[in-house]
């Protein structure tokens, strides 16, 4: 065999083993997040990179020509889709840690079968720690929203992946509705009388983005703001508002009511106040310190957050 072959076939080796060769001697760490042309994914993956090498950062959307757009620098963008489970295992190759976001219900690929997909993906993948987006004491929620993170969190367990459970509250920006209302002067309705642990959005996404980075990580985190009232939440859209509104609890009939008044069909009237009876039967009170402590700051004001949305 001559020298030139010798040496090509070395290269060739070389070339095939260094990366799996660098992380292994190096202990570097891969980071994936999905979901990052969503407002919470776009923000998980920058607050990422504050903390570790955009190098070591692949962001996983369906559409990468738009997500290449948004990325910082050195962030390397592979196509994956929920619904087809061989992208995402393309997608999740050497991977060690992922922030999985979850997707939205409704769509065509029923959303169980969309998060088993990522699972069984991530799994196939080597992926070592799953953190995953879910919803507010899944152990007791009733909402319509927890089943599919229910069944999520178990999928995750039953394939033996290290993991946090995320479980986000209530995004403020979820309330936008009848907060914009009562800032043209309309009156801010609401049904639910039991207490809701709103934060900002960005919040919850950072907070996301730190555990990715911890050592020891907890296996569950309930993350929500301090617990308030919506008439609590009126008193802080006041500060903001430079118009006077009347602040009504009225009944669920009567809030769904308002809701197909204002052109909203009957389904979606149905859902939005199912969401209310479960605030009130205590579906979304949560106190304590999850969110703030791993963000390590104060939560971002209710009122800067309204301030930042006014139509």
């Amino acid at each position: 065999m001559s020298d030139c072959v010798v040496i090509l076939l070395i290269t060739g080796y070389l070339k095939s083993n260094t990366e799996s060769k660098l992380k292994e001697v190096f202990k570097m760490t891969t980071y994936a997040v999905t979901g990052i042309t969503g407002k919470f994914g776009s923000e998980a993956l920058k607050t990422l990179t504050q903390f570790v090498s955009a190098n070591d950062v692949i962001g996983i959307a369906r559409n990468v020509k738009k997500a290449q757009a948004m990325v910082p620098a050195g962030v390397t963008v592979r196509q994956g889709d929920y619904s087809d489970k061989a992208s995402m295992v393309s997608a999740l190759a050497g991977v060690d840690k992922l922030l999985f976001v979850s997707s939205q219900p409704g769509a065509e690929v029923p959303r169980q079968q969309q998060h088993q997909n990522v699972i069984d993906a991530a799994k196939s993948a080597g992926v070592s720690y799953v953190a995953y987006t879910s919803y507010a004491h899944i152990e007791t929620a009733k909402s319509p929203l927890a089943d599919d993170h229910r069944y999520t969190e178990k999928a995750i367990m039953d394939a033996g992946l290290a993991h946090s459970f995320l479980r986000n509250n209530w995004y403020l920006e979820n309330d936008l509705a009848p907060i914009q209302s009562a800032l043209k002067g309309q009156p801010f309705v609401y049904a639910g009388t039991g207490r809701v642990g709103w934060a900002a959005e960005k919040d919850y996404a950072q907070a996301a983005a730190k555990v990715m980075t911890l050592t020891q990580p907890k296996d569950i985190y309930e993350f929500a703001g301090a617990p308030r009232y919506y008439s609590d939440l009126a008193e802080v859209v006041k500060t903001v508002s430079d118009r006077s509104f009347e602040v009504q609890a009225i009944s669920e009939d009567d809030y769904q009511k308002s809701l197909e008044d204002s052109g909203m069909d009957a389904g979606t009237s149905a859902v939005v106040t199912s969401l209310q009876s479960l605030i009130s039967s205590g579906d979304l009170d949560e106190d304590n310190q999850d969110l703030p402590d791993v963000l390590g700051r104060p939560l971002t004001d209710l009122a800067e957050v309204i301030k930042a949305n006014q139509e």
